[in-house]
């Protein structure tokens, strides 16, 4: 339980112009760091943190998030600005970060079942766009040089993943163990391309304006780093391979076209 009066102090002291007291309430969903909006006498704010518990090794890095944001302020990617980042865990329990609140609209359905052809089509187009922005960002003006370790991104992402799952395994599933041994055979050469990648580019990690097709955040940067910018593509060209039916939604089984929704082909020959 966190002691409102307790952060309200704190941020009281650490951001300019923040004025208590405040209310917490959590966002539903399943954020793998809990997402609070903070409403206050001086705005609402939305404070991220770090789980409770014994956690991953780099897993739930809300200071790569909120280092992250901060760099990219003033670039053609738009994020909610981030104010203060906390590591004095004697505050709410764990380490966690507050930015600005973005009032707007997230999808969670890739078919966008509410929206006409038309709307469908611009929105799209603008995830492509932003995409792109992202993998464009000059990575030394931007202070992220050394946001990510060098070598081969597929090498290291799926050691990463190998030693996490092995870590929190429970049983012996053989399709996993087939399953880490193909990738591992089977990693794309090393071609030298390295952007800022989000790591997690899918639809309900954007915030929408409240009524243009224009996305007014980014959200979810906790997978971010220095890697291969296909990758990110990738993850989300996955939404069109994946069945409608499925409890992640995608976009297999689906008339596209009568949507307005760009098939896979042509959403990356719009990246491209």
């Amino acid at each position: 339980m966190i002691d409102e009066q307790k952060l309200s102090l704190y941020l009281e002291e650490k951001i300019d112009g923040f004025k208590g007291p405040l209310t917490l309430k959590k966002f539903p969903g399943g954020q793998s760091n809990p997402t609070y909006l903070i409403t206050a006498a001086s705005g609402k704010y939305v404070l991220r943190s770090k789980p409770p518990g014994k956690l991953l090794k780099s897993a739930h890095a809300v200071d790569r998030e909120y280092a992250v944001t901060k760099a990219l302020l003033g670039t053609d990617v738009p994020v909610a600005t981030p104010h203060h980042l906390c590591q004095d865990e004697a505050i709410i329990g764990s380490w966690f970060y507050v930015m600005d609140y973005r009032e707007g609209r997230i999808f969670w359905d890739p078919s966008l079942p509410d929206m006409t052809k038309e709307g469908r089509t611009a929105l799209y187009h603008e995830m492509n766009r932003v995409l792109s922005a992202i993998h464009s960002v000059d990575l030394v003006k931007q202070g992220l040089g050394d946001f990510g370790k060098p070598g081969n991104y597929y090498a290291r992402q799926i050691g990463r993943w190998t030693t996490q799952y092995k870590a929190s395994e429970t049983e012996h599933i053989a399709p996993m163990e087939q399953l880490m041994a193909w990738v591992g055979d089977n990693i794309p050469p090393d071609d030298g391309r390295v952007s800022l990648i989000h790591g997690d580019f899918r639809l309900d990690n954007f915030i929408f304006h409240p009524e243009k097709p224009e996305i007014i955040a980014v959200v979810d940067w906790e997978l971010s780093t220095l890697g291969h910018p296909l990758a990110d593509l990738a993850y989300q060209c996955m939404q069109w391979r994946m069945p409608h039916s499925s409890i992640v939604k995608g976009l297999d089984g689906l008339d596209r076209t009568a949507l307005g929704i760009p098939t896979e082909e042509a959403y990356v020959q719009e990246y491209a």
